[in-house]
């Protein structure tokens, strides 16, 4: 067997962690010494590796990320007119759990109060940012909903749960593509962006926007109570979605594109962040039973071109995952596809490992997958 066939897929979870901690410490991942949800994004897949393995060298990496930026009284510095900067308060929850720490919680509460001050759309949508005045897109679902919605549960604020849902329901109301089943990036309330379609909605389906809305599918589905009144509703658009994705997969590579309904174009390309999205997705469902064992061989085949097309190795034995879309906000083709790419960026690595990690449960950890 060669490196690439010999491990299983909770191994190159592992690797994908380890190769990240071992070239910095965790308040020094890019943006370094900030509250960011680039550090977010793994260090929450990290725990997914944490909880399988008990391994105790990744929780307190988490750890020392969080305490290197929240002081003793529960203060931080981060982005106060931003969905973006909740994200990382899901790292808060299990460490609280661990600690009892009240710093932990007194640094959830001020990031859920956040939500009280960003500005809205007139039926109560959240704008992503200040500086993107009226406009809402998936990116947000993720980076807000799932710490919400914990933290309504955890503080017995009900009404959250709700404000999350509603969140989900203008998305969907104003982002679906009929046609495809897929989602377009984002909405404009005004139509004043310079991108804006007459509809309203962003020109594009971006991978990683989609992808973040399918994976926030799945954690809405894991934190509502089975007896909730929307889970039969998001049960249903999740499969919807699965099936619609599973369309415009690569047959080839067995991979996504950078703009997902556009692979027929010659400048179109397999984007690595929303490959891993949705191959998460994917197997997740399998997991939770929401779709058939009927995937599984189409999953696993994903996943396997996955590793034998987006990741390579350093020199010291570091994994490499490349063709990384870096952060990007809501354009036209041209802006999508010239976005520059990077390796081992925190969007792609973290996705990679949460795809590894449910891959691996589908597995029962057994076997290799690559």
């Amino acid at each position: 067997m060669n490196a690439f066939q010999e491990k299983t897929a909770l191994e190159w979870a592992e690797l994908a962690c380890r190769s990240l901690m071992n070239k910095y410490d965790s308040i020094e991942l890019p943006p370094k010494n900030r509250w960011h949800y680039h550090q977010g994004v793994f260090l929450w897949s990290m725990l997914d590796v944490w909880e399988l393995t008990n391994n105790n060298d990744y929780y307190q990496y988490v750890k020392r990320y969080v305490d290197g930026l929240i002081d003793a009284s529960g203060n931080f510095l981060f982005a106060r007119g931003e969905l973006d900067a909740i994200q990382a308060g899901l790292l808060l929850f299990p460490l609280y759990k661990e600690t009892n720490d009240k710093r932990y919680f007194i640094a959830a509460s001020k990031l859920r109060h956040l939500l009280n001050t960003l500005n809205q759309t007139k039926e109560g949508g959240f704008w992503h940012k200040d500086h993107y005045p009226y406009q809402m897109w998936l990116d947000g679902l993720y980076m807000a909903g799932p710490f919400s919605i914990q933290y309504g549960q955890w503080h017995g604020e009900p009404e959250l749960i709700d404000l999350v849902l509603k969140q989900e329901q203008l998305m969907r109301k104003y982002t679906k593509d009929v046609k495809s089943g897929l989602y377009y990036h984002g909405y404009d309330e005004s139509k004043t962006a310079t991108w804006v379609t007459e509809a309203g909605h962003a020109p594009e389906i971006w991978g990683r926007a989609l992808g973040w809305y399918a994976m926030v599918l799945t954690l809405f589905l894991d934190l509502l109570p089975n007896d909730h009144l929307e889970r039969p509703t998001l049960k249903r658009v999740l499969v919807e979605l699965i099936e619609a994705l599973i369309k415009y997969r690569d047959q080839e590579s067995g991979l996504w594109y950078q703009v997902v309904d556009k692979g027929d174009q010659q400048d179109n390309w397999l984007e690595a962040s929303c490959s891993c999205l949705f191959i998460y997705t994917i197997a997740k469902a399998i997991n939770k039973g929401y779709i058939g064992s009927d995937y599984v061989a189409m999953v696993d085949e994903s996943y396997q071109c996955l590793i034998k097309e987006k990741v390579n190795f350093d020199g010291r034995g570091h994994l490499l995952l490349k063709d990384i879309c870096i952060g990007t906000s809501i354009g036209t083709y041209d802006y999508y596809i010239n976005r520059e790419t990077c390796v081992n960026d925190l969007h792609g690595v973290g996705a990679f490992v949460l795809a590894s990690i449910q891959i691996a449960q589908l597995r029962g950890l057994k076997g290799s997958l690559a």
